[in-house]
């Protein structure tokens, strides 16, 4: 047989490959600020309640806590029954509540605090932060402010 009479050889092999890659948790969170109003009359207007909303993001699945301390202003990061506002020298109570109903102080866990608890589901979502003014006695006129820092855990 001569080169144009051969027959063509074919053939397959076989064989396989493994893709893998390893997905991390992960979570971003946002905040707005907390405001209780631009002009409160301090004569008969207790208590003064506002919200605030976090925007928290974590990876499908994934649970995660959502802790507050007490503030700058309170002497602590877990005095949380002494949260406050100051304007200067001058101080005014305030309070971060986990529910709408202003039962559960929102804190780290401690000293009679809760914090937040959620799962993640891919995307963004919202959580209230429920503040109040208790009383604005004695209260002099001015800005106060506050500085809370929010940790999430996963």
């Amino acid at each position: 047989m001569g080169p144009l009479t051969d027959p063509a050889r074919a053939g397959t092999a076989t064989n396989t490959l493994t893709s893998q890659t390893t997905v991390s948790t992960a979570c971003n969170v946002s905040g707005s600020t907390l405001s209780f109003g631009g002009a409160i009359n301090p004569i008969g207007t207790v208590p003064v309640d506002a919200t605030s909303t976090l925007t928290i993001e974590c990876t499908a699945a994934t649970p995660y806590t959502v802790a507050l301390n007490a503030g700058l202003n309170a002497g602590g990061a877990a005095n949380f029954s002494t949260r406050r506002m100051i304007n200067g020298a001058n101080t005014l109570g305030y309070q971060l509540y986990v529910d709408s109903g202003r039962a559960s102080v929102w804190g780290n866990g401690t000293a009679g605090s809760v914090v937040y608890s959620g799962n993640g589901t891919g995307g963004v979502q919202s959580v209230t932060i429920y503040g109040r003014l208790p009383s604005l006695t004695g209260t002099v006129p001015g800005t106060y402010t506050d500085t809370v820092t929010v940790t999430v855990t996963y």
